[in-house]
C-alpha cells in the first residue's frame, strides 16, 4: 500500500481521539541544534488553554487491533480498511511535514498489534528516532498502552512531552460491558505509575536548579472519556474526572461525544449525544479546576444529574442564586468575582489590579471587551447599578441565553472559554 493511502486511513482513524492539546511542555533551546519547535502558530489541529493553535500530525501507527471494544471503529470485528506504518515511514513523514511547515508536533496512538508490549515498543521507537537520530525538538504526545510493561512506559516518558492513557468510560461497569478486554484497575495502576515518575522528575528538577534534570513527560499526563456511549449522566462523568484529577495529577481530562459507527453493537445508543453536551462538560470541568466551584453547585443548574444545555454552567448557577447578586466589582473578593457570568480568571486578575489604583467604571469593562449584556445584571460598578427588579425578572434566562439557540452557544471542540 502506498504511503499516501496509509496516511489517509490512519489519520482518519485517529480523529476520534480528542486528547491532543499540546499545552504545558518545556521549551527546548533551538541554539542546542536540531529541528522543530514547541511554540508558534500553525494549522488548526488543537488548542492550548491559552488559546494558541497548535498544528499536530495526529495519526495512528496502525488501526489493526486485537481488542474488540464495542464503541471503537477500529475494533477487531470492524470491516474498515486496515493499514500500518513502519517506524521508519512514520518518522520520515513527520520530518517531511515539519520541514514543509505543515505541523509543529506529533500525536501518536495505535491499535494493539501482536501484544501490548510490542505495540508500546513500536510507538516509543518512533519518538526515540525523532529525538535521538534527527534532533526533533517539536512537541510529541504518545498514547500509551496500559497493559504494557512499566519499563516500556518509562521509556516512552523519556522521549515524549505528554503521555496519556484513556480511561474510555466514566463507569467501570460500562467498561466491562463494552470493552471486556480492558481492565479499569490496570489502567489506574498505569496512571499511578506515570504520576510517580512525573513527580520524581519534577522534584529532581527543583533539586538540580539550573542543571538539566532527567526529563520525563514534562507536560504531564492526560486522559479521555467517551460521553454518551453508556447511560452515565453528567454528574457521573464530572465525578469521575474530579477523582482522576485528585488521584493522578492529570493535566486534562478530555471529553469526546460518542459517534455512532458502522455495524455497531446493539448495546450502543443509535444516535450520538448532542455535541453541545461535550462543550458544557468542558466548561464545567474548567469551573471545577479554576473557579472554585463544587460539583454539587454545578449540577444544581440542571436537572437529573445533567447540565443545562441552554446555558453555560456558570450562568445557570448564577440564575439559581440570584439572591447573591449584584456584587460590587470594586469590593467583592476574588472568589465571588470568579462566579460572575462572563468573567474569566485573567479578567478577574486585571480587575483586582486595576481597582487598587482607581474605581472601576462600566467603561473599563467595555474596554476589556467583556460581554456587558451578560455581566451588568450581576455587577455594580462605580457609575452604575443594575435596574431595580432586573434580577427578579422571570424572563431573565431568555434575555441572557445565547442568541440563535443552542447551536450559537457551542464553540469548537477543546476551545473552552468562560
Amino acid at each position: 500500500m502506498e504511503l499516501r493511502r496509509k496516511l489517509e486511513i490512519l489519520a482518519d482513524a485517529a480523529k476520534y481521539d480528542a486528547s491532543c492539546a499540546s499545552s504545558g511542555t518545556e521549551t527546548r533551546d533551538s541554539r542546542e541544534g536540531g529541528i522543530g519547535s514547541t511554540e508558534g502558530m500553525g494549522i488548526c489541529h488543537a488548542y492550548a488553554p491559552d488559546g494558541r493553535c497548535i498544528s499536530l500530525l495526529k495519526v495512528l501507527l496502525t488501526n489493526a487491533c486485537l481488542f474488540d471494544c464495542a464503541y471503537c471503529i477500529n475494533r477487531a470485528s470492524s470491516q474498515v480498511p486496515r493499514a500500518r506504518f513502519t517506524v521508519r515511514e512514520l518518522v520520515t513523514l513527520v520530518l517531511h511535514f515539519y520541514r514543509r511547515n505543515y505541523i509543529e508536533g506529533l500525536f501518536l496512538s495505535s491499535g494493539i498489534i501482536r501484544s501490548p508490549d510490542y505495540t508500546m515498543e513500536q510507538i516509543t521507537e518512533v519518538a526515540r528516532q525523532l529525538r535521538e537520530e534527527h534532533g526533533f525538538r517539536g512537541y510529541i504526545h504518545l498514547k500509551t498502552i496500559p497493559d504494557a510493561a512499566p519499563e516500556l512506559l518509562a521509556r516512552a516518558g523519556r522521549w515524549a512531552d505528554r503521555l496519556s492513557i484513556n480511561v474510555e468510560l466514566p463507569q467501570e461497569a460500562s467498561l466491562r460491558r463494552l470493552a471486556p478486554e480492558k481492565d479499569a484497575a490496570g489502567i489506574r495502576r498505569a496512571m499511578a505509575g506515570l504520576r510517580l515518575r512525573i513527580d520524581e522528575a519534577r522534584e529532581a528538577g527543583r533539586e538540580a536548579g539550573r542543571a538539566a534534570p532527567p526529563r520525563f513527560a514534562p507536560a504531564g499526563q492526560s486522559t479521555q472519556m467517551i460521553v454518551g456511549a453508556d447511560a452515565a449522566d453528567d454528574g457521573a462523568v464530572l465525578g469521575a474526572s474530579a477523582t482522576l484529577y485528585a488521584a493522578y495529577g492529570l493535566r486534562r481530562v478530555y471529553y469526546s461525544a460518542y459517534s455512532p459507527i458502522p455495524d455497531a453493537s446493539a448495546t450502543l445508543p443509535p444516535q450520538a449525544p448532542p455535541l453541545l453536551r461535550e462543550h458544557r462538560l468542558y466548561q464545567a470541568d474548567w469551573l471545577l479546576r479554576f473557579y472554585g466551584f463544587e460539583l454539587e453547585e454545578i449540577l444544581a443548574g440542571g436537572e437529573d444529574g445533567m447540565l443545562d444545555l441552554g446555558l453555560d454552567p456558570k450562568l445557570a448557577w448564577a440564575l439559581k442564586h440570584r439572591g447573591r447578586f449584584p456584587i460590587d466589582v470594586n469590593r467583592a473578593p476574588r472568589e465571588m468575582l470568579l462566579r460572575v457570568p462572563g468573567l474569566g480568571t485573567r479578567t478577574v486578575e486585571k480587575l483586582l489590579s486595576t481597582r487598587r489604583q482607581r474605581a472601576i467604571r462600566t467603561d473599563d469593562l467595555a474596554r476589556l471587551r467583556l460581554p456587558l449584556a451578560k455581566l451588568l445584571p450581576f455587577l455594580v460598578t462605580a457609575d452604575r447599578q443594575p435596574r431595580a427588579g432586573l434580577l427578579d425578572r422571570a424572563d431573565l434566562r431568555r434575555l441572557l441565553a445565547p442568541r440563535g439557540g443552542l447551536a450559537a452557544a457551542a464553540r469548537p471542540r477543546q476551545m473552552v472559554l468562560l
